[in-house]
């Protein structure tokens, strides 16, 4: 079996748990596949928590979680060192690993916790590694992090760093399922209640598969149109008196370099799962609310005016010219 072929029976098991959120499940496995982190974000109860779960289960990887807390601590997300004493009076400290040293890492409600503890984060979703007492850990190859987090309206919630937005690749916004999903989520909870232990787990896909997938989508050609297309997109964020003087009103901050490296690599991911070794505007187009969404700044005129980032988003979708 192609490692297409293994990443589509994951992406198909995983929706077999996540019932009416497909597009969280497929921008998961696409962040997956281009070695990104996910910032989701949506009420308690839409299957955030579960979606990472069977994303482990169905993938030889580990899981760990952090609930992030007002009283969490940097040290422990990270790991700390910790004094060993010995029989003859002396000791030594010696590191003890945080549950970062995962492949799969669930910050849980992120943003519940203060800037210092979310700061934490930020050396590992970039540069793949810790640095704790002045000593360098470097994390598993394989390594993602997905942070889940309640609209910032709510109470008792503290507002992400720009910095470690910029640092995820997509944000991605969940909603209520429809009537249908909603009527197949119960059914779902009975039948597994039901059969709980009873039915044999899948075999889980071997990490080995992602690291082909992710070989195989590096070959994935992109044409000069369609990059210049990307920096068009992201350019309109810096710059958007360019376009329409709404605009410019609109955007107070536009977005950073990792936007087009995100939309790049996305968009490669996107024609790949889709059985594509060229990339169109459409595949850019996919993502481009999910790799834009927070790395936006509205003006205070937008805000007090009510319009969304992806209302601006849409805006830039239609002045920037399609080749």
């Amino acid at each position: 079996m192609s490692a297409r072929d293994e990443i589509l029976r994951l992406r198909e098991q995983v929706s077999q748990s996540i019932i009416g959120q497909s597009e969280m499940v497929e921008r998961l496995v696409i962040g997956l596949l281009a070695n990104g982190n996910l910032l989701v974000e949506g009420l308690p109860g839409l299957a955030k928590t579960r979606a990472v779960k069977a994303l482990a289960q169905n993938l030889e990887a580990d899981l760990s979680r952090i609930q992030f807390t007002p009283d969490l601590l940097p040290g422990d997300v990270t790991g700390t060192e910790v004094y060993y004493a010995s029989e003859g009076g002396g000791g030594e400290f010696r590191y003890q690993p945080g549950p970062i040293f995962a492949n799969i890492v669930l910050a849980d409600e992120v943003n519940r916790a203060p800037a210092k503890v979310q700061a934490a984060l930020l050396e590992a979703m970039e540069e793949r590694q810790v640095t704790v007492a002045g000593t360098t850990h470097p994390l598993p190859e394989l390594f993602m992090v997905m942070a889940t987090q309640n609209p910032i309206e709510q109470e008792g919630t503290y507002p992400l760093p720009e910095a470690q937005m910029d640092r995820f690749m997509m944000h991605v916004e969940v909603g209520y399922p429809d009537e249908a999903a909603e009527a197949k989520v119960i059914e779902l909870v009975r039948r597994e209640t039901r059969q709980a232990n009873a039915d044999e787990p899948p075999v889980p896909i071997a990490q080995s598969v992602v690291f082909e997938a992710r070989a195989e989508i590096d070959q994935v050609q992109i044409a000069d149109p369609i990059l210049q297309y990307i920096v068009d997109l992201v350019f309109a964020t810096r710059y958007p008196d360019r376009y329409s003087e709404q605009l410019a009103g609109w955007i107070s901050l536009g977005a950073s370099p990792r936007a087009g490296i995100h939309l790049d690599r996305g968009s490669r991911t996107h024609a790949w799962l889709e059985g594509r070794d060229y990339t169109t505007p459409e595949d850019v187009r996919a993502l481009l609310h999910g790799v834009l969404r927070h790395r936006i700044s509205l003006s205070y005129e937008a805000s007090a005016d009510g319009i969304t980032a992806n209302q601006v988003i849409d805006e830039i979708a239609k002045l920037v010219a399609v080749p």
